[in-house]
């Protein structure tokens, strides 16, 4: 990354950390549960939307808690 591209992204992260983050509490998983629905509700399918990359990183983090601390269903 060139540097002023990662002056803009250092410049920026403060606001954005409040929202982007990986979730390591309950509270903090259903904040980034609710932002991720709010940009399903924007996006839906639609892969070229400019928001579309933020929809996948946090569903990544989302699932990288639930790993972590929901446990797997068992079906008897």
């Amino acid at each position: 990354m060139q540097n002023r591209e990662l002056d803009k992204t250092l410049s920026a992260w403060p606001s954005v950390a409040e929202n982007i983050f990986v979730p390591h509490t309950e509270e903090q998983y259903g904040r980034m549960v609710a932002l991720l629905d709010r940009l399903v509700d924007e996006v839906g399918e639609d892969e070229t939307h400019p928001y579309a990359s933020l929809m996948e990183l946090l569903s990544v983090l989302i699932e990288h808690y639930e790993s972590e601390h929901v446990p797997e269903l068992t079906i008897e």
